[in-house]
């Protein structure tokens, strides 16, 4: 059985050797335009809820904007002063690399696997499971594929990125967002935050 392996194998030395992937099966290429599966992003949020749903601190979400780890994909910083605009699946790619580092893949493979995310359609990823032996990331899209895995003495961890993306969901329900094009805010699900509602009536 095949599966998608998603970044580069240490060799041991310090070096990364790089390996192509497997094309067949549930495979998709690790560069390529996203699926049209998805409908656009209308909605946006700012570094400290993306931070809250994410579970990070703002200082690694600054440190991976600036080193290209994980840019907002609505609107980047300009200068001082200005907010950077972070979309639903970029938070959702925002908790797996933390996931990711805390269990001590390198920041090489993350890089790749960030890639790898942004190439996935929703039902892709809803679907998708992602492993690591601690030297490499593996894409499996089928419990069969997470069970092969293991059986092959492969698999230290696993980030079932429909949790995830459902774990996110429930966080961004209870926080502000904005409409993309309006900059309208849209207050999340706290009745009592009469302070939101007045902002919003402002806008």
């Amino acid at each position: 059985m095949r599966r998608t392996e998603v970044g580069v194998r240490d060799t041991g030395d310090g070096m990364a050797a790089g390996e192509t992937p497997p094309r067949g099966g549930s495979a998709g290429p690790l560069q390529g335009e996203r699926s049209t599966d998805e409908s656009p992003e209308l909605i946006g949020y700012r570094g400290p809820t993306a931070c809250s749903a994410a579970g990070i601190t703002y200082r690694q979400l600054d440190y991976w904007a600036r080193t290209g780890l994980v840019e907002p994909s609505i609107r980047p910083a300009y200068g001082s002063g200005s907010q950077r605009l972070y979309s639903f699946r970029d938070i959702v790619v925002l908790k797996i690399v933390k996931r990711l580092l805390d269990t001590g893949v390198s920041l090489q493979n993350i890089r790749t696997a960030v890639q790898h995310l942004r190439t996935r359609g929703r039902t892709d990823l809803t679907q998708m499971t992602l492993m690591s032996d601690g030297a490499t990331v593996y894409e499996c899209s089928s419990p069969d594929e997470v069970v092969d895995l293991l059986q092959g003495g492969q698999g230290v961890f696993g980030i079932a990125v429909g949790v995830v993306w459902k774990d996110v969901e429930g966080a961004l329900a209870q926080l502000h967002g904005e409409h993309v094009d309006t900059g309208e805010t849209i207050v999340g699900d706290h009745p009592g935050d009469e302070l939101a509602r007045r902002r919003n009536r402002a806008g």
